[in-house]
């Protein structure tokens, strides 16, 4: 086939790509710019052109047939290819613009994603951003997303992985809590307490901790593992926080949800950690990265962002709150 029979084909070609990575013609509709009938439309033009089959369509789910992901391997890398060098060519001439499209945790996006975000586009009013808080994982590839805001021990190898802030979990309970119930002086002892859990995870149910080292109380390294139940369980840090204000028991939360914020203002106390001189393990990450999948090219839109990001992140979060005990 001529280069001429072929141009007229390449559009629809890049939309076959696109159809590969999301597998839904609703999603790869939406990220080319056109209606679903038009895209369904196009790739059976297509598949008329090549004179096979490409995509295998079924009610429940879009595949593609073996000449069709063999057609999509050849033609990635070199879509990538000119994906790159376009995005190059743009970011050698004027001021930084364009659309960034990142994802984060509610909890996080909420209270020091958003602030962040409104002074970034204060200061380059010709970016844009699409942020989208969930909870559930990403997948930035076939999803579209340029950036992930993520709470992550391991990031994937397959994304280019920058390191925001360090983060911890903290074990927390309102005052009107600990005066009617006890403060618990030994992990042991919140077996016997009502405890809030984080939905999610291999260690929802139980906790282990280790003896601060730094602390001069006790044997330090001493660890001890416990079982824990309550009345709530939640995958969102903000809903956990708030009923501890209300004084419904003990719980774990990342130290970026930990400070009470407006919540406080309601319940009219802050929280207080509970047992200081243990830190909990292999709970909440201990590290906030932003992501992206590996590219030799990153727009200069995205760098800026992430520049950005880590400038805002660098000093961490508040310091925990405080830890007096409650009589």
């Amino acid at each position: 086939m001529s280069s001429d029979q072929l141009s007229p084909l390449v559009s629809d070609l890049h939309l076959l790509t696109v159809l590969a990575a999301t597998r839904s013609f609703t999603e790869a509709a939406r990220r080319v710019g056109v209606s679903k009938a038009s895209a369904s439309m196009r790739i059976s033009e297509l598949e008329r052109a090549a004179g096979v089959l490409l995509v295998r369509r079924t009610t429940r789910s879009v595949g593609l047939t073996e000449a069709g992901q063999q057609l999509v391997n050849e033609m990635q890398p070199a879509f990538n290819r000119i994906s790159e060098s376009y995005t190059a060519a743009k970011d050698l001439v004027g001021a930084l613009r364009g659309l960034i499209r990142v994802t984060a945790p509610v909890a996080l996006g909420r209270q020091h994603l958003a602030p962040c975000v409104a002074a970034f586009l204060q200061r380059f009013p010709d970016i844009h951003i699409e942020l989208e808080l969930t909870d559930r994982f990403v997948n930035l590839a076939n999803e579209g997303f340029d950036l992930a805001i993520r709470h992550t021990n391991a990031p994937p190898e397959t994304h280019v992985a920058w390191v925001l802030c360090e983060t911890r979990s903290i074990l927390l309970a309102s005052p009107q809590y600990l005066a009617r119930r006890g403060a618990p002086t030994h992990p042991a002892e919140l077996a016997a307490h009502d405890c809030l859990l984080y939905l999610g995870g291999s260690h929802a149910s139980s906790w282990t901790f280790v003896r601060n080292p730094r602390r001069k109380s006790g044997k330090s390294g001493e660890r001890v593992g416990v079982n824990i139940t309550g009345s709530l369980k939640a995958n969102n840090s903000e809903v956990l926080r708030d009923a501890l204000l209300a004084g419904l028991g003990i719980g774990l939360l990342p130290d970026f949800s930990a400070s009470s914020g407006a919540s406080a203002e309601v319940h009219g106390e802050p929280l207080v950690q509970v047992l200081p001189d243990w830190q909990v393990q292999g709970f909440f990450a201990d590290r906030i990265y932003a992501l992206r999948p590996w590219s030799a090219q990153v727009p200069k839109a995205v760098q800026c962002f992430v520049e950005h990001l880590r400038e805002t992140f660098a000093t961490g979060f508040p310091t925990a709150p405080a830890s007096q005990p409650v009589s």
